[in-house]
This record gives C-alpha cells, structure tokens and sequence, in this order.
C-alpha cells in the first residue's frame, strides 16, 4: 500500500515526521535509487526500496515507548557533527532503534520520550494537541510578581507572542528561587528565551513533567517503559489522562421482617399467606391449638376475636327505684 515517505521514515523509527520531511527537502532520500525531494511522494514498503543516507529502511513491528531522565551535557539527537554525547548512548539494553520525542538542550535536563512510533509522536508535537510540559528553573536572584505575570501573559519572541503559561513560584532561598512554567508550545529554547525578556537570569533548567507523565524517582541517566495506559493517556487532551471511575457498591435489599415462612418463593418475593395454620401434637399425643386459636378450639381467622355482647356493650345503671318493678316504671 502507498504510504508519504515522511510516514514510512517515521514509522522507521528514523526520526519524527517533520524531521523526516526536512530529509525528503534536502535530498537524502530516495526510492528505488532516485533521489526524492518533493513532500508528498508515496512508495510502497512492500515493493519500494527506500533509502536515508544510502541506508534502506528496516520497519520494526514492535513499538516501544521509553521515559528518560536525561543528564547534562547530552545532545538530544541521533547523530552529532561534534561527537557529543547523545540521548540513546544512556539506553543500554535497547535495540530497537528510537529517537527523540521533541528536543532538550545539551544543558537541559530532565524528562525525555523516545519512541520508534512516528504517528503516536507526532501527535505528541502537534500544536493543536497541546500536550502540557512543566518545567522548574533556577533563576539568579530573586523574583517579581510582575515578572511571574508577564511570562503567564505571553511574551514577545524573535518567532511571534508565546500563548499563555502557568507560571507560579516553587521555593525561594537566598541567593536563587525557583519557579515552575508549564507551556504546551514546542519553540527551541523557549522557556530559556521567555526568562531572558523578563530579564531572569536562569541557573538551571529541568523538565519535571510531560502531559501526565512525571520524572518520578529515576535519576539523571536512568530510564523505564512506558506502560500501556500511559501511551494511551498522552493521547487525551492535553496529555491528561481521565481518573479511572470508582465503583459503586449497589445498596443490598432490606432483609424481610416477616419471621414466619408462609410460602415457598423467591428470595425477596411477597409470600402469599396460608389459608388455614398447621395443627402438631404435644407430648402427651394431644392435639395443639394452632396458634391464633380461640380459647373455645376454634380456628383462628387471622382477625382479632369478635368481642362479645357484654364487652361491647356498656351496663346502664339501674334507674328503678326500690320496691318498683322495671316494667311497671313510668316515664
């Protein structure tokens, strides 16, 4: 299937996608032996033969997504003019090839990705993802509230007005203080170049954070897998993963209060009432009373007695007076 080259040179894990198209401009790739220079060329990896440099690419099926807490004094690239120390020197063990996700300046340190996976890096460094990166810097001296506000605000730099941050302060000392910038732009050097137009002075640059990903415990040189909810979760917006939803304990139904088994139905079903009450023996072999029983044998109904006619009715006094007889009394 025709795929852009940039993708498959991507996908090579040579570099990002527009580092791929900066080789395709520059004439060191080619297809078949023939020299590409237009964006936009496709090739088929199953039947082209595509080259960078002279060398044809080799697709890896396995994609691998690496966290480093990249030291001082390194170069964030594959190659260097000066032979400079470069990022993947630090990943013993890997063979896989893999590059940069984004860049750290050779005094810049702190959290890096590299992955062989172009399309899930590109989408980390598109603008519109806008994928967060917190950095904490050591500045000279100390701070002003209004340089904390204009660099949140935005600042003027040589490539256009940088979008807001969040800038706060970290922790403050005597000689230096430390603040915290979260940008989600990928301009060279911009956190370097937003502290000198606000005339801060900075000491020492560090990454601490990139989307939700945290440097965490790994020291300078160390470095881990990414597992997969991470790759995933630099995805959302922002880079931000979602919580995951806490599971709710459905209440369990009221036990019944009905102590008597009347029925033979589903648990938590209404029991239907019998139509007469069982009658046992006692141990004298006499027949017991069901309860609810009458104190004459009768069977009980399941309604109160009726009351008789002298409960019910109420005694008058006698009003004849003595010597009279009740029904010889005249009104």
């Amino acid at each position: 299937m025709l795929e852009r080259l940039q993708k498959l040179i991507s996908q090579a894990g040579i570099t990002s996608r527009r580092a791929a198209e900066e080789l395709i401009v520059n004439g060191r790739v080619t297809v078949n032996g023939v020299i590409v220079t237009e964006l936009g060329s496709k090739a088929d990896p199953a039947t082209d033969r595509v080259a960078v440099d002279g060398k044809p690419l080799q697709f890896s099926e396995k994609h691998l997504y690496i966290l480093l807490n990249k030291p001082t004094g390194y170069i964030t690239a594959l190659k260097d003019s000066q032979d400079r120390p470069l990022v993947t020197d630090l990943l013993k063990g890997v063979e896989e090839r893999v590059y940069p996700v984004g860049r750290l300046d050779y005094n810049t340190e702190g959290l890096l990705l590299l992955t062989n996976d172009g399309d899930w890096a590109n989408r980390l460094m598109h603008p519109r993802h806008e994928v967060e990166k917190e950095y904490h810097v050591r500045v000279r001296g100390k701070v002003l509230e209004q340089q904390l506000k204009r660099m949140a605000g935005g600042v003027e730099l040589e490539d256009g007005v940088t979008a807001p941050a969040t800038v706060r302060m970290v922790k403050s000392s005597d000689q230096n203080d430390w603040i915290s910038v979260t940008i989600h732009e990928g301009r060279n050097r911009q956190v370097r170049r937003m502290c000198e137009v606000v005339s801060l002075s900075v000491v020492r640059l560090r990454r601490v954070r990139y989307g939700s990903l945290e440097i965490g415990a790994l020291k300078p040189g160390q470095f881990r897998y990414l597992t997969d909810a991470e790759v995933q979760g630099l995805l959302q917006p922002g880079g931000i993963s979602e919580p995951e939803p806490q599971k709710v304990q459905k209440p369990r139904p009221p036990r019944s209060t009905n102590s008597t088994k009347t029925g033979t139905g589903a648990p938590g079903s209404p029991r239907k009432p019998q139509s007469t009450a069982k009658v046992g023996t006692t141990a004298s072999g006499r027949p017991q009373k069901p309860r609810g029983a009458a104190k004459n044998g009768t069977e009980s109904t399941g309604r109160p007695p009726a009351r008789t006619a002298e409960k019910q009715t109420k005694r008058q006094p006698s009003r004849t007076k003595p010597g009279e007889s009740p029904r010889t009394r005249h009104r």
